[in-house]
């Protein structure tokens, strides 16, 4: 598990970490198994981990007044998942986090992230990196759900993620593009027409 977080740095960064490095990370991290349906975070408690998807797939969502699920996130193999807001205030956080599949993470405490930052300079460069590339894909993600209409958005997240079509039912991906079932049903059924 750790080699794969090993690799993932190594491929961010283009770069290949020495041992010594890469030994007093693997420290920072401890391995976390969820089962499937299994919490990683509730809503309205603080959020202790940044946590690497070594294996498995979750989900990240808030429930309205309502009751409806609002998926704000998916992370899947090589992806990290966390609360960021809750995580770096150490306030309530607004989201749930749990495991769609079998799912083995590791994970990491924010006082571990912040002294890698400052004693690893290969996990500070992946932090930076991860972080830009964090936002560029908030910002993304923002206009689509401002401009684009449902079959363009059902297009984006075929050619940006394809692997989520196969990995997360159609009730959680018309959570996530912020479409109703029906609506994602009759998409999907359009742009496989064509």
């Amino acid at each position: 598990m750790f080699d794969k977080l090993r690799k993932y740095i190594d491929r961010v960064t283009s770069a290949v970490i020495p041992d010594e490095e890469f030994v007093f990370i693997e420290k920072a991290f401890e391995v976390k198994r969820l089962r499937k349906r299994q919490f990683l975070l509730h809503q309205e408690t603080v959020c202790r981990y940044m946590a690497f998807v070594a294996s498995g797939a979750l989900r990240q969502y808030s429930i309205d007044s309502n009751g409806f699920e609002h998926i704000t996130n998916f992370a899947i193999e090589d992806w990290w998942i966390s609360d960021r807001g809750s995580l770096i205030s150490q306030t309530p956080s607004r989201y749930n986090i749990d495991a769609v599949e079998d799912s083995v993470l590791l994970v990491t405490t924010l006082d571990k992230l912040n002294v890698l930052k400052e004693q690893s300079l290969s996990f500070l460069k992946m932090a930076h990196i991860l972080d830009q590339n964090h936002s560029v894909a908030s910002q993304r993600r923002i206009e689509a759900g401002i401009t684009m209409t449902a079959e363009e958005k059902y297009r984006y997240l075929m050619a940006a993620n394809p692997e989520f079509l196969q990995r997360f039912p159609q009730n959680m991906l018309a959570s996530y593009l912020g479409l109703t079932p029906e609506t994602m049903s009759r998409v999907r059924k359009q742009v496989l027409a064509r």
